[in-house]
């Protein structure tokens, strides 16, 4: 029967066109669905000519993830980061004592250089005029004071975290900021996930292209082969994505097993039969204690840092509630009778007053210096890797997957309607190079 199916295959007017099929559908399915993820991330800025209040930002392209940015990381927090702690936990991990004396400690290093320069930008006559040992005076006070000062400032404003900092905010901004830090994210926590929907499209494509052939032999009609080019790039670009999400939960099945993986060469390794246990979950459900170790060194060294904390909380949308704690702790030397004796009757009450904003202002530049020291960031970063990795672990599947998930379901749509319209394109370039 296979024999007599073969010989009428072979004196088919179109054997030669029809074997393609299975070849050209692989190949062109592994080519859209390689367009396809890469139109998801790239390019980061838009390409084209931009218009306003246009499909896409105007005539032209922008990855999904940079241009939605904003959107994702949004819904990366509230599905999964904000379940892993809150930014007091993870501020009361970095050690802030430890944190406070290092600035206490940087600042007070350079505290003659910042007392010149605010006191050079308010009344440069005044302080030009000064002997020097009354400026001696006032530096060996700021020396006494400045670390107490900035240690009950430091442990005040961990204290109150929670209402100076909205991590949300912060991670959106960081990420708005750094569109590539998005892509860069996405790409290191989901390669794998990437190449597999990449690899497996062309298997599922040859597949299809079998299925495409049979019809091809039953109704041989010239418009099938375009038709059916797009459906399978729509169901192509669909199954693949769908492989790597789901199923969700693991479901654990016996299967008879010959063979074993290996890494090494010959890559398969044969084995008495036996059965065995497979797992059957989407791919980037199953490697949640790889991902884990990665999207936590993510976290800790790009997102939830010490100086994206602070900066936020210096700069962020409650900034003012900052510079309100920080006033209370700066007057406690300002209002000294060695200041006030010094600067209040030289300078004026109205000078004076604005000379507190100039120090406050100067204070926050100051205090992010340390901040930003790398070296202090990660060994900030050191000491909450661990907990962001256990409790990365600890997540169900159905929040695991809001790590990744996110940036494919944006514009999923998009993905397998740009996948059916390459097959479209391909099937009709396939259907004139061979079938006329």
């Amino acid at each position: 029967m296979l024999s007599q199916i073969w010989q009428n295959l072979v004196h088919h007017p179109q054997f030669f066109a029809m074997m393609t099929i299975p070849f050209v559908t692989a190949v062109v399915t592994w080519g859209h669905v390689w367009m396809a993820l890469k139109m998801l991330f790239y390019p980061i800025t838009f390409w084209g000519i931009p218009i306003k209040n246009f499909p896409f930002g105007g005539i032209g392209w922008q990855g999904i993830v940079p241009r939605k940015a904003g959107k994702i990381s949004g819904v990366i927090v509230d599905q999964a980061l904000s379940k892993l702690g809150s930014v007091d936990e993870f501020l009361q991990a970095m050690h802030p004592e430890e944190v406070a004396d290092y600035i206490s400690q940087t600042m007070n290093d350079n505290l003659e250089n910042l007392i010149d320069e605010i006191m050079n930008e308010r009344s440069q006559a005044l302080w030009a005029s000064l002997p020097y040992a009354v400026k001696r005076r006032i530096y060996a006070y700021g020396h006494e004071q400045l670390p107490d000062v900035m240690k009950h400032l430091v442990m005040e404003l961990t204290e109150n975290v929670e209402n100076l900092v909205d991590m949300r905010e912060m991670i959106i901004n960081r990420m708005e900021g750094d569109r590539a830090l998005m892509v860069r994210m996405f790409l290191k926590v989901g390669q794998k996930e990437i190449n597999f929907i990449w690899h497996i499209s062309a298997l599922i494509g040859f597949l299809f292209g079998i299925i495409q052939m049979a019809i091809f032999w039953f109704v041989p009609q010239h418009w099938t082969v375009p038709f059916f080019a797009s459906i399978w790039g729509f169901l192509t670009n669909w199954i693949a994505i769908w492989m790597v999400f789901n199923p969700i939960e693991p479901h654990y099945i016996r299967i008879p097993k010959f063979f074993s993986l290996s890494k090494i060469f010959p890559f398969i390794r044969f084995e008495k039969p036996h059965m065995g246990v497979y797992n059957w979950q989407g791919g980037f459900m199953k490697r949640q204690e790889e991902v884990s170790e990665v999207f936590a060194e993510i976290v800790v060294k790009d997102l939830v840092t010490l100086k994206n904390i602070m900066q936020e909380m210096m700069y962020g949308s409650r900034a003012s509630q900052t510079r309100g704690l920080i006033k209370v702790h700066i007057h406690q030397i300002l209002e000294s009778q060695v200041i006030q004796t010094t600067l209040k009757y030289g300078l004026g009450r109205k000078e004076f007053g604005q000379l507190k904003h100039t120090i406050i202002d100067k204070s926050i530049e100051a205090t992010m210096i340390p901040m930003s020291n790398p070296e202090l960031n990660q060994s900030r970063a050191d000491k909450i890797f661990g907990m962001f990795r256990d409790r990365i672990r600890a997540l169900t599947p159905a929040e695991f997957q809001n790590l990744l998930r996110p940036a494919f379901r944006e514009d999923e749509l998009t993905l397998i309607i740009l996948g059916g319209a390459t097959g479209f394109l391909a099937g009709w370039l396939h259907l004139i190079a061979v079938f006329y």
